[in-house]
């Protein structure tokens, strides 16, 4: 039994019969509905089925642990094959991105660099983001795992970032003033002077869900809302389609419908893709009850 603290969302025995499993059926046109949908399979296989230059936007956050089982996620334990699945999904995802879309992918130190190699054969790499996990255990002779990369390409020079959508509020330390006296790029309310600027690619006030958050649910690599909102926020507009290969617990897609934008998604483990569908459902009932 959960403590009436714990909010951890989980796939029951009833969810499992209730929540209906899609599946692309159709290679060729007419092909489904494909707009705000998750679908059932191997992402790489489900890719192909996609059309050409169809996604705004790809955010995702593949399986990168591969000494741990994460369920039909994990991909191998050497290395060579690791690269060689990574390639094959990224060069999907290069087809399907439109000509002016971004992709971001998260990942942990040690396949970093191996994404960093394949991104760049394809795309043109922006940044590499460091967000500080503030979760992670310790070890008695390494340091302890306390961050991840989150990479920041595009496929062409044309792309979408919205900077005033993602600045930062900032305390002025120094609160300069021009020759009439009035600031320079800073504010002030209730006696606290601050400006908006510009964010950087370290980020360090994004927590990963915990027990007693709402958005917490049973998936071992789940990533935080606010995290996701970030990356949407700043490269896709309103009515734009977010696109996550490897949806997990559905966290692309419930900030995608939240923030107005349309989504797509697959995910291999069946408790997962339920977990996805849980969580969407529950995101329409709140709209609903508050007329939105």
């Amino acid at each position: 039994m959960k403590s009436k603290r714990n909010k951890t969302i989980s796939v029951t025995k009833e969810d499992e019969k209730n929540f209906p499993v899609f599946k692309i059926h159709n290679t060729q046109p007419p092909r489904p509905n494909l707009i705000n949908k998750l679908f059932y399979g191997d992402c790489i296989k489900e890719m192909s089925k996609l059309p050409d230059s169809f996604v705004d936007l790809i955010v995702t956050d593949p399986p990168y642990t591969i000494r741990k089982d994460f369920g039909k996620g994990t991909v191998t334990t050497k290395e060579k094959e690791f690269i060689t699945w990574c390639e094959n999904w990224i060069e999907q995802c290069f087809r399907i991105l439109k000509p002016n879309g971004s992709i971001y992918i998260c990942i942990n130190w040690e396949a970093s660099t191996i994404i960093e190699a394949i991104l760049k054969n394809h795309f043109i790499i922006r940044n590499r983001i460091t967000w500080k996990r503030d979760k992670g255990r310790g070890a008695k002779k390494n340091w302890k795992n306390n961050m991840e990369d989150i990479w920041f390409a595009t496929k062409g020079d044309d792309y979408t970032f919205n900077l005033e959508a993602v600045k930062v509020k900032k305390a002025v330390i120094a609160p300069y003033v021009d020759k009439k006296g009035k600031p320079k790029d800073w504010q002030e309310v209730d006696g606290k002077k601050f400006r908006m600027t510009h964010p950087s690619n370290i980020w360090t006030d994004l927590t990963v869900p915990f027990w007693s958050m709402p958005e917490n649910t049973e998936h071992p690599t789940q990533k935080p809302e606010k995290l996701i909102e970030r990356i949407i926020l700043a490269s896709s507009n309103k009515g734009e389609l977010i696109f996550d290969p490897f949806m997990g617990s559905g966290t692309t897609a419930v900030v995608a419908k939240r923030l107005e934008r349309n989504y797509l998604g697959f995910e291999i483990e069946k408790r997962f893709y339920i977990l996805a569908q849980k969580r969407l459902k529950a995101l329409n009932q709140l709209r609903e009850s508050i007329g939105i």
